[in-house]
């Protein structure tokens, strides 16, 4: 497959949104329904070695190059038998048979199995031509099997001429047959096929060194503000350290992507400017911003990006993460999330993760949802959707019987947009509707988990 590489992978916002006079508020699933239109597939490919491809989306149909498991081979330690020699075998009447060898797997029959005959097998060794069942050991007089020592195994092994069954098997007991998994040629992944552990290991047993993917959207992150300071940095009078820069790459890094850190910008629109075509430069399929989208006199990206790009600037109807910019600047998508670190991570999680996911080829772009039962009072006088942070677990049945446990929530503590902790110590997001004012502890409500298992 030759590397293939197109650049229009952002469908452009239509035009009456770009620069328009902003609605009055956006909800949510109105925002995501536009940023999820927006984006298609990037077409960049690369060939990378398979532990690379962990996370990544195939982009080529995997067949089989040869049946799984490739032979016969015996499921257990036991005996490799014809089932018609032990169809008669009791405690009280045992069969006996005649060891002719031992397999051990990575080895092969010296000889095929005859009337009256078994081999000792291990498990996963090829079944000796001539066999069609195994018996376990455990019905069997057998030696030398789980227990002893590799010495005294080996010798008793050696030593074994005899065997006695005590109890009959049926034909392909114990077997498994070459191709029962998958047979030659038949597709096993398809293109699309998001790689977890799992098909690592699959593609481990294709022997596939190496397959071709979707290539990591490259997302690129400019801080923005006078405040800030690089995070090894003292911290002065009046400033802070620079929190988005990091929780931004590393959640983009989570979800697939390959972030690039441009720092931090001044409020002046020629350091923004300079910051943006830094990212734009290094071949950014993304560009996010964090601060300076909001309303007051210091909100330069916003004045940045109305001059340079073709934005929309919504005010989404949310806690926290109001102000959200979104367009693009010198033809590069770009997002404007706010400057708070919960609020920039809540609106990450919301609208720039299934970009990313989308730009890396995901289908599956949003959070579970769940209902959990409230274990606490909860408040929402915003006016707003509110997403606060919360702690998801699991509590068994209240009567203590066999019923399913349920799963339960309480919120992390104080919940303001200034609170760093609250995400520090939330797995999910507890959504609660602008028409829900107090929800009383026993309520169901909606919960997206950002983390799994629940803490």
């Amino acid at each position: 497959m030759a590397h293939e590489h197109h650049e229009h992978h952002f469908d452009p916002l239509a035009p009456e949104r770009l620069g328009g006079p902003a609605p009055d508020l956006l909800s949510v699933d109105g925002a995501l329904e536009q940023i999820a239109a927006a984006f298609t597939p990037l077409e960049d490919y690369e060939r990378v070695p398979l532990l690379q491809a962990l996370g990544r989306v195939l982009v080529e149909d995997i067949p089989a190059d040869m049946h799984l498991p490739p032979f016969d081979n015996t499921a257990m330690d036991g005996y490799a038998v014809r089932a018609a020699n032990v169809a008669a075998a009791s405690h009280e009447r045992p069969a006996t048979l005649r060891v002719v060898g031992e397999i051990a797997a990575g080895r092969v029959a010296t000889q095929p199995l005859g009337p009256g005959e078994a081999y000792r097998i291990l498990t996963g060794a090829p079944l000796p031509p001539g066999a069609d069942a195994v018996v376990p050991y455990e019905l069997t007089d057998g030696k030398g099997f789980g227990g002893w020592s590799a010495a005294e195994a080996a010798s008793l092994a050696t030593a074994e001429r005899e065997v006695s069954v005590f109890q009959s098997v049926e034909h392909g007991a114990n077997v498994r047959y070459a191709g029962e998994d998958q047979r030659k040629g038949e597709v096993i992944l398809r293109a699309g096929t998001v790689v977890r552990p799992a098909e690592v290991g699959g593609l481990a047993a294709l022997g596939r060194a190496q397959v071709w993917v979707r290539r990591r959207p490259r997302v690129a992150v400019l801080s923005t503000g006078d405040e800030l300071v690089p995070a090894d940095q003292a911290v002065g009078p009046g400033q802070i350290r620079d929190v988005n820069s990091f929780a931004l790459a590393a959640l983009i890094a989570h979800y697939g992507g390959e972030p690039i850190l441009l720092g931090i910008a001044a409020d002046r629109p020629e350091a923004i400017r300079a910051g943006l075509r830094e990212g734009v430069t290094r071949g950014a399929d993304l560009l996010l911003t964090s601060g300076g989208v909001s309303m007051g006199d210091y909100d330069v990206v916003k004045q940045v990006l109305q001059e340079d790009g073709q934005m929309g600037f919504w005010s989404i109807d949310m806690r926290p993460g109001k102000p959200l910019a979104f367009g693009r600047f010198e033809g590069v998508p770009i997002m404007g999330l706010p400057g708070n670190p919960v609020s920039s991570m809540v609106t990450f999680e919301l609208f720039a993760r299934p970009a990313v996911l989308r730009l890396a080829g995901h289908t599956r772009l949003h959070r579970l949802e769940l209902w959990a039962t409230a274990l606490q009072p909860i408040s929402n006088r915003s006016g707003r959707e509110n997403f606060m942070r919360g702690i998801v677990s699991q509590r068994a049945p209240r009567d203590g019987g066999d019923g399913e446990p349920e799963w339960v929530v309480r919120l992390t503590g104080e919940q303001g947009s200034n609170i760093l902790t609250s995400m520090l110590k939330a797995n999910a997001l507890v959504r609660i509707p602008k028409s829900k004012t107090h929800v009383e502890p026993g309520e169901h409500v909606r919960i997206l988990m950002i983390d799994w298992p629940p803490l």
